[in-house]
């Protein structure tokens, strides 16, 4: 099992640090991402494998949405079922 991870807002550095270390602290383990920098938005989807969470993924996601509150982003956790529901025609 996977979750997506989206992150976009004003570049500064050590977002992908910060959100990283989340998922570390989640038992998270990240397989893929990518990023980013127009003029000085910041925009980054994270492939995150959540198969070994020491958490649910519901906590995970609502330390992403404080980390975005704390830092001035838009951060998105969504299990890999729901976002390949929703952009499948």
């Amino acid at each position: 099992m996977k979750a997506v991870v989206s992150v976009i807002g004003k570049d500064n550095v050590g977002i992908l640090a910060k959100v990283a270390n989340i998922c570390s602290e989640y038992n998270g383990n990240v397989t893929e991402v990518t990023q980013s920098v127009l003029d000085d938005v910041f925009a980054m989807i994270m492939l995150v494998d959540i198969t070994k969470l020491n958490k649910p993924l519901s906590e995970l996601s609502d330390s992403m949405t404080k980390l975005g509150k704390d830092l001035g982003l838009s951060i998105h956790v969504m299990h890999e079922d729901i976002f390949n529901s929703m952009h499948r025609i």
